[in-house]
């Protein structure tokens, strides 16, 4: 049932962003590329937060996934690559096909050993709350808000930000018990403060526990 629920949002995810979600600007293109290059003048500050804030998702999502994919059948690591690119569309089907994971077994590699460090999310947390604070204090709302009804582009990246944001609970759940965490009042926490929660979640959680290899019978 949960494999059809989550393959059921990607398929109207995408039937939406393409048919039902507003019409594509002609500065579409130019916008994306002021974005990226970082000549921001003269484009709305909330547009930039939430811009870069789809950037920071990806690197949350590494950080929880990329260690529930480590014995899946189906590894994560491709759908985390492209989530890059296309954020929530290319977590959907990872979600859909992996299976519930609460333990962790093996050494950790360097990469794992990286993405569960602190350090790394209280980097992604800094970056979280610095955006937060420049969309609220500097961002101009209303404008936001017309560009959101007309613009595909706004439209859709803000429903990209929203679904990220209520679909880390599926990976959180487990993250937490591979950790020996079971308080319910994190994953609140955690969606109480869109991104800064998960970020936050990532700078403070404990360590995994290594499992020794295994040594052969009779050795």
């Amino acid at each position: 049932m949960n494999r059809l629920i989550f393959w059921g949002v990607w398929f109207g995810f995408i039937l939406y962003a393409f048919i039902l979600a507003p019409p594509n600007r002609p500065d579409t293109a130019e916008l994306i590329l002021k974005l990226s290059t970082g000549a921001w003048e003269g484009i709305n500050p909330t547009v930039i937060a939430l811009f870069n804030a789809m950037g920071i998702w990806p690197m949350v999502y590494a950080a929880v996934a990329l260690v529930d994919g480590h014995e899946q059948k189906q590894r994560a690591w491709p759908f985390v690559v492209v989530s890059f690119a296309v954020g929530a569309f290319a977590l959907l089907p990872y979600l859909a096909l992996r299976q519930p994971h609460p333990s962790f077994s093996g050494p950790k590699s360097a990469l794992l050993r990286l993405l569960e460090s602190r350090w790394l999310g209280a980097v992604l947390a800094a970056g979280a709350i610095a955006l937060a604070a420049f969309a609220l204090l500097k961002g101009d709302w209303p404008d936001f808000w017309q560009q959101w009804q007309t613009s595909r582009f706004i439209h859709v990246m803000s429903l990209d930000f929203v679904a990220l944001w209520l679909l880390f609970p599926v990976l959180l759940r487990d993250d937490m018990a591979r950790r020996g965490m079971s308080q319910p009042w994190i994953v609140a926490a955690v969606l109480a403060l869109p991104l800064v929660g998960a970020c936050l979640y990532l700078a403070l959680r404990p360590a995994m526990e290594e499992s020794p290899v295994a040594e052969e019978v009779g050795a």
